[in-house]
């Protein structure tokens, strides 16, 4: 059970033996990736301990300041798991989550006959809740598990990166352009493909370029979970996945490269992770 941050604090010096059993910037890494974390939350709420002395799995209560100025307590991996797709900067508040999407009344369905018995609120809600079956988009080509296509469902670029990157391999190396989806063997969600930044069908290597976006939101908690399901998926298809992962984000797979941004050096990396997976034999074919 989660405790408050002044006794956690006191069992970790008695178990440890120490008076700082966490160093200050011991877990900066770990919170790197999580900026709207890091400015919500404050040392003089929290017995002066700094967010870097707290380990992400501590089971722990801290006290928290969305961007509004509510105050809440939170575990670090409620925290953490709680960025998905780009929201407000207060997404985390409980109290701007309700503002934001109220909750509402249940409606109970009137009875025909007084005889009969009341149907309850929870079982209106469980009604409610029940998971729909998930229905595959029909739009997917009848190509072979592992085959690269051009998909109409695919997302346009999101990042103005993506951009320089593209063209940056097209100067390098010669290789197809025109595809952007790999067909998989299971659903993911609700597709049987993935749609990955770039896609080669020649060395059977998709790139992604990852960012934690405007708020930090992007690629972190759930996010991530998906990116893992998604790198799954492609091995799974026989393809090999490089993620370029900037804002401090982790490696998610061994080919993956932290960059700081991107440019000519990054760009040798690149290249250089490809040598590495298909060899450079086969790669070098392709340098214009």
């Amino acid at each position: 059970m989660p405790e408050r941050v002044q006794a956690w604090w006191a069992r970790r010096q008695w178990s440890k033996g120490l008076e700082v059993p966490y160093p200050l910037g011991a877990y900066r890494a770990a919170w790197a990736a999580f900026p709207a974390l890091v400015r919500q939350y404050h040392p003089d709420l929290n017995d002066g301990i700094a967010l870097s002395q707290v380990p992400p799995a501590a089971d722990v209560l801290l006290l928290w300041q969305c961007d509004a100025g509510h105050r809440f307590a939170a575990t670090p991996a409620e925290q953490r798991l709680r960025p998905g797709r780009e929201r407000r900067r207060s997404a985390w508040c409980p109290d701007c989550s309700e503002r934001a999407n109220p909750t509402r009344a249940v409606a109970l369905p009137l009875r025909d006959d007084v005889t009969k018995p009341a149907v309850s609120a929870n079982a209106v809600l469980r009604a409610r809740r029940a998971p729909r079956p998930q229905r595959l988009c029909g739009k997917t080509p009848d190509v072979t598990v592992g085959e690269a296509f051009v998909s109409v469902c695919a997302p346009k670029p999101a990042s103005a990166v993506e951009g320089r990157v593209r063209a940056d391999l097209r100067e390098r190396l010669n290789l197809s352009e025109e595809l952007n989806a790999v067909r998989v063997a299971r659903p993911f969600f609700d597709h049987l493909e993935v749609w990955p930044d770039f896609v080669f069908p020649e060395l059977r290597i998709a790139v992604e370029y990852d960012s934690i976006g405007r708020h930090g939101l992007e690629h972190v908690g759930r996010r991530e979970d998906a990116d893992r399901r998604k790198d799954r998926a492609l091995r799974g298809a026989g393809w090999e996945v490089v993620r370029l992962r900037t804002g401090r984000l982790e490696p998610l797979g061994p080919h993956d490269l932290q960059l700081a941004s991107w440019n000519r050096a990054a760009l040798d990396r690149l290249v250089e992770a490809f040598r590495g997976i298909r060899g450079s034999f086969l790669v070098d074919a392709y340098v214009r």
